[in-house]
């Protein structure tokens, strides 16, 4: 009796360990196949900018090598904060492990951002920011910088009798007031010089007639700084146009392949680029690395570089201009 006892007590010992195999390896297997679920909110989507289409491929190679459910919605267009306040309240009702936002407003947005944080959601700006301090982390140009270095060449150029335009895109946006203020404070003595600030609402048309407008407005106007890739692009195309381009030294930023043929025309005397796939990307590296207990710096910069026309064709810049995707 004894030993049927032990046989059977044996057996159960036998079952148990099976059992709790069994149930490690399901919930194991569970945890493999569950997703961090991420949701992106870029200013606008885009496919005729490419700053907005790299960063968002940026983020798209990061969420498929970490294996993230990745969802991304944003408004019509860049300067609608309204229409991205109310995404962001839908993002928020979906309970996603993390939200990126690309802020439309410096301060309009604030208040929602706010709702994320404090829904306990893991916050990461990419490219823009807002007026209080309340990401997990940020992860963008600096703005400042990157208009310093616009600035900084203008001074070269400058006299005492420039008549110097700024074209922003979004005015009230974060990056557009940094921009100007690098630019301010890259042309120095020259600041004075400044004759009028104007936006485009990130639009090529409206670029285009703003620019027009001023060669009608400052006959005498002699260099003009885009603040973005649409503001670029449009008072290039202006100014192409009217046959401008000996008199008229314009200045931009970004990197689109209408911008580059213009540098390489000498329509832009120089670009200063960013690296929006690499904002892109860093931004879902730095989600994975907060959903999984890690640290992330509070603001990473993903850098710029001056580009002209002799320089356009160095090994380094074409890496710049056209990143490999695998990367």
């Amino acid at each position: 009796m004894k030993v049927h006892t032990k046989k059977f007590l044996l057996w159960i010992c036998i079952g148990i360990v099976v059992a709790a195999a069994g149930i490690f390896f399901i919930v194991n297997s569970r945890k493999e196949d569950e997703k961090y679920r991420v949701i992106f909110i870029p200013k606008v989507i885009d496919e005729d900018n490419d700053f907005w289409k790299l960063l968002i491929e940026g983020a798209e190679m990061a969420a498929a090598e970490y294996h993230i459910d990745l969802t991304i919605v944003a408004a019509e267009t860049e300067d609608d904060y309204e229409e991205q306040n109310a995404l962001i309240e839908w993002a928020i009702d979906q309970k996603p492990d993390a939200i990126l936002l690309t802020p439309s407003s410096f301060t309009e947005t604030t208040l929602y951002a706010k709702k994320v944080t404090e829904k306990g959601i893991p916050l990461i700006l990419v490219d823009s920011e807002v007026d209080e301090d309340i990401a997990d982390t940020v992860i963008a140009t600096d703005n400042e910088k990157l208009g310093e270095v616009e600035g900084s060449y203008m001074k070269k150029c400058a006299t005492e009798d420039s008549q110097i335009a700024i074209i922003g895109h979004v005015e009230g946006s974060s990056t557009a007031i940094e921009r100007e203020k690098g630019v301010r404070k890259g042309l120095g003595e020259y600041e004075d010089r400044i004759v009028d600030v104007v936006f485009c609402d990130s639009d090529y048309d409206k670029a285009y007639r703003l620019m027009m407008e001023l060669i009608e407005k400052y006959p005498e106007i002699d260099l003009v700084a885009g603040l973005n890739e649409y503001s670029a692009v449009g008072a290039a195309r202006a100014i192409k146009e009217k046959g401008l381009h000996d008199r008229i030294r314009v200045v931009g930023i970004d990197s689109s392949l209408e911008e580059i043929q213009f540098l390489e025309e000498g329509i832009f005397e120089i670009i200063v680029i960013q690296n929006p796939f690499k904002m892109g990307y860093l931004g879902i590296e730095a989600a994975v690395e907060i959903l999984n207990g890690g640290k992330v710096e509070k603001h990473i910069d993903s850098g710029c570089e001056l580009i002209s026309n002799d320089s356009v064709y160095t090994e380094e810049n074409q890496k710049l201009l056209f990143p490999f995707r695998e990367e």
